[in-house]
């Protein structure tokens, strides 16, 4: 038997999760699907061909732009230029992240011919139900998003795994927050390319 959850409990979890986020994932409480996770079951879930699938993909299309390519356009020119406020103002310090803000200038440039390739030619093969032609563009968008996951190794390193020293001031923390939540934002991106999206259309 499955145990019903009782309300202390839902409050109990409610609370870790409130005072450590990644608790979330230990905590799960039952409850209806998100948007995102229905789209997520209906294409993992679902034969080529199935009804369910076939909307679903175009919605995840167009949750990808809306939710990743917009929003990182955004932010990469924030945090580029919270990355040179602190170089220059911190140059001195031990603890300066020297080349972050070029490191999140070259990742900018690289993800903009990126999603430029998804925008103009890979989204809208897949929407015209080309499938036939999408395997070689498909491997490329995945070989570029093996380039991504080096490019984020290399700003953990450079933001000691998003972690600002004890002394650092706002906008060194804002920084560091920034670039956390690009390496998130991404990561979660291309997983729901690489996993969910594509394999639907090979």
């Amino acid at each position: 038997m499955i145990p019903i959850p009782t309300p202390e409990l839902n409050l109990w979890a409610r609370e870790m999760v409130r005072r450590s986020p990644e608790a979330n994932d230990v905590f799960r409480l039952p409850g209806p699907l998100t948007t995102v996770e229905k789209l997520e079951r209906d294409l993992t879930r679902a034969p080529r061909g199935d009804k369910a699938a076939d909307r679903a993909a175009p919605k995840l299309i167009e949750h990808i732009l809306e939710r990743y390519h917009e929003v990182h356009r955004q932010e990469f020119p924030l945090a580029i230029e919270l990355a040179r406020t602190v170089e220059r103002v911190h140059a001195a310090d031990a603890d300066c992240p020297r080349g972050l803000a070029d490191h999140l200038a070259i990742m900018a440039d690289d993800l903009e011919g990126h999603q430029r390739k998804e925008e103009n030619i890979l989204f809208p093969t897949m929407l015209a139900g080309s499938c036939g032609v999408l395997r070689f563009p498909i491997s490329r968008m995945m070989s570029e998003h093996d380039d991504v996951y080096d490019q984020l190794a290399r700003l953990a390193a450079l933001t000691k795994d998003f972690t600002p020293p004890g002394e650092a001031c706002h906008t060194w923390r804002a920084l560091t927050q920034a670039c956390k939540k690009l390496d998130r934002d991404l990561r979660e991106h291309m997983r729901l390319e690489n996993e969910v999206l594509f394999p639907h259309f090979l």
